[in-house]
């Protein structure tokens, strides 16, 4: 495998709402420091690929609203590799743009796209699954996606199947998909992971770019047709001019629609590496160390007394003081102060997006 092909690509765009106070529309989940590290999201999804795609190889799309959100975390990234969208149109028209940009500067790239709001815990074993993948995809016109190995019947992911009755010849680690799953209710979420060929669908895909151009030329012609007709302006001043012209009149569909769920040569790389999407304060408080009260603290000053299964994020400087709680959240940002059950989360999170 060449690794002067590889291209990294980090979805950037999304509001990311649901840590509020932390996060807001202004400056969502992917740009702020939700592990207390000192490091965003978005700095850690691209610290993670360090040694596979460099920064003058890194692309990152994004809102227009972001941009100077992602210039001031990621700027040893290329100016013109931050692509900003106009609109919010979802993943396949996201994927479509930047895999035609690239493709303007490199037929040859081999690309994989990752969304900046996840985190990995075991790094090692996550670049050692990435670079397998990039060599299976760069001698093949196949796309790959990472299936994370289940540990629970999680309602808020979605699933692929598996056919794990034979493994790739070249990579005996890959097999082919049969099928993706939306997300399940409790009782399927429970039948899937009793099944040894079901993994969460992790929204982390590899492939050459030829083969993603071909593949959404087949599957979704008139999206195509929109990337294929700004070819000559890739690169040069118009660029941005024509991006906020003809992104609005995309469909807007997510990749797994447009192309995944069509397309043949899709195969799966089951993995184990600590993975989470932190959709929720719960999945944080999961993916966390916790205490002999499996309570998580994420903050400089922070005392618990008759206190258990909580999430406390505070921050700032000032001493906070938890007493009495049982499956709380406690998250304070900016003056802003959030006390929830944590069963209770999905019923507040629509404050994030006022």
């Amino acid at each position: 495998m060449a690794n002067d092909r590889n291209h990294l690509v980090i979805m950037a765009g999304g509001i990311g709402s649901r840590f509020w106070p932390m996060s807001t529309m202004d400056c969502p989940k992917q740009f702020i420091d939700v592990l207390g590290c000192g490091k965003t999201l978005l700095q850690m999804a691209a610290e993670r690929f360090e040694g596979i795609c460099p920064p003058e190889r890194t692309w990152i799309v994004t809102s227009d609203r972001y941009a100077s959100l992602v210039r001031e975390q990621l700027p040893e990234v290329p100016n013109d590799h931050i692509l900003l969208e106009p609109v919010r149109r979802n993943t396949a028209p996201c994927i479509a743009y930047v895999s035609w940009r690239i493709k303007s500067v490199d037929p040859r790239a081999n690309i994989v796209v990752s969304p900046a709001d996840h985190i990995v815990m075991d790094i090692r074993e996550f670049q050692r699954v990435i670079r397998s993948a990039l060599s299976f995809t760069s001698e093949s016109d196949s796309i790959v996606t990472l299936g994370m190995k289940p540990t629970r019947p999680e309602t808020g992911y979605g699933y692929i199947q598996a056919d794990l009755s034979s493994a790739c010849p070249r990579n005996k680690e890959i097999y082919r998909v049969d099928s993706f799953h939306e997300k399940p209710d409790s009782d399927t979420a429970q039948k899937y992971i009793r099944q040894s060929n079901f993994f969460w669908n992790s929204g982390l895909f590899l492939f050459r770019v030829s083969t993603i151009v071909n593949a959404l030329r087949i599957y979704q012609p008139e999206l195509s047709r929109i990337f294929e007709d700004m070819f000559p302006v890739y690169g040069t001043p118009e660029e941005q001019q024509e991006i906020n012209r003809r992104f609005p009149q995309c469909e807007s569909i997510s990749i797994d629609y447009a192309v995944m769920e069509k397309a043949e040569e899709i195969f799966v790389f089951p993995a184990s590496f600590g993975w989470s999407d932190l959709g929720t304060w719960g999945s944080l408080r999961d993916q966390s160390a916790c205490d002999a009260n499996n309570n998580v603290c994420i903050g400089p000053d922070i005392s618990l007394y008759e206190t258990s299964n909580c999430i406390i994020h505070t921050l700032g400087e000032r001493k906070v003081v938890v007493q009495g709680l049982d499956g709380f959240i406690v998250a304070e940002q900016d003056d802003q102060l959030l006390i929830c059950r944590l069963s209770e989360e999905q019923r507040i999170s629509k404050f994030g997006q006022a």
